[in-house]
């Protein structure tokens, strides 16, 4: 079966041949959208499990060594340990990109991620049972984790290289949160696993972000209730946006999907108003990724949107 959506699958490989397609890579450049990520994904990635911190502040953590006034000792260690687990994830990738995932590797990552917090658990699946406050899902018995967890790196092994990489990716991060197989960390660890699976493909860094909290939560409820469809297209969505902002360094002035802007932007001299195109973005229907809040696209890619319209009317 197939989970990823055509055009939105045709965008991304086409685009992810373009990045291939600009190798070897300026080492300056390339250092420094890693940096650029790496803050952004662990601020994003804490934000949506209640970390308090701002993206600044983060910065400021990590690279200046702050203490932040008012801001939790918790909310510091998580933006250290998540950081050091990031880079890890860097280095075994670049250094190892067959690396043989595993369940030692799940567990090791969550050890980054709470060692400092609560080092008792650190690595260790649950052996007690747990209730996900503001969740219609109740995870699985402590008893079952291991077998789930077993079967989950089974699964992976079997789909990989029959699965479009984003799909094996995108259902491995729902198979994590599912089954929820430690006491803490497991959105965390999920979205790093699910770069492991990306980034080995020749992805960038992919980054969910704290203002689409809602939207992830909402995907992921319906994946529960095995309509795996809308999750898979929303890491889609945010695959696309890694790629976007890659290539826009990397080819300033050059990108061949033209230059970006907001909807409100576009709307004025489309026959669409600002609400429908957002809407459009949000399904993947047209090419558009965020920048902040707000959704920015492409007069090429709105009119490719109308041009496909109108070829499915004449059929």
């Amino acid at each position: 079966m197939t989970y990823l959506n055509k055009h939105l699958q045709k965008r991304i490989d086409e685009k992810l041949k373009q990045l291939q397609g600009l190798r070897p890579l300026p080492p300056a450049s390339v250092a420094k959208l890693k940096e650029q990520f790496a803050m952004e994904m662990t601020y994003n990635s804490n934000a949506i499990e209640g970390n308090k911190l701002t993206l600044k502040e983060t910065f400021l953590v990590i690279n200046e060594g702050l203490t932040i006034k008012g801001k939790s000792l918790e909310d510091h260690l998580e933006a250290k340990d998540h950081y050091d687990a990031l880079n890890y994830l860097y280095e075994l990738v670049e250094h190892d990109k067959k690396h043989t995932f595993s369940e030692a590797l799940i567990r090791e990552l969550q050890k980054m991620i709470i060692r400092e917090i609560d080092p008792k658990t650190a690595g260790i699946y649950r052996n007690g049972n747990v209730i996900i406050t503001g969740s219609k899902h109740t995870p699985p018995e402590a008893y079952e984790v291991p077998i789930l967890m077993h079967q989950a790196v089974a699964w992976v092994r079997k789909n990989n290289g029959k699965l479009h990489p984003i799909e094996l990716a995108a259902i491995l991060h729902h198979k994590l949160v599912y089954i929820h197989p430690f006491f803490d960390g497991n959105g965390r660890v999920a979205r790093l696993v699910m770069n492991i699976m990306l980034m080995q493909s020749g992805y960038p860094l992919v980054v969910i972000l704290k203002n689409d909290r809602k939207k992830y939560y909402q995907t992921l409820e319906k994946a529960d209730k095995g309509d795996l469809l809308p999750f898979v297209s929303f890491i889609a969505q945010a695959v696309e946006r890694s790629l976007n902002i890659y290539l826009k360094t990397l080819m300033p002035g050059r990108s061949a999907s033209g230059e970006y802007f907001p909807l409100s932007v576009i709307s004025k001299q489309t026959p669409y108003s600002e609400k429908y195109l957002n809407l459009l973005a949000g399904q993947g229907k047209i090419e558009a990724h965020k920048e902040g809040r707000n959704w920015v696209t492409t007069l090429d890619a709105l009119n490719r949107y109308i041009e496909n319209k109108q070829r499915k009317k004449k059929k």
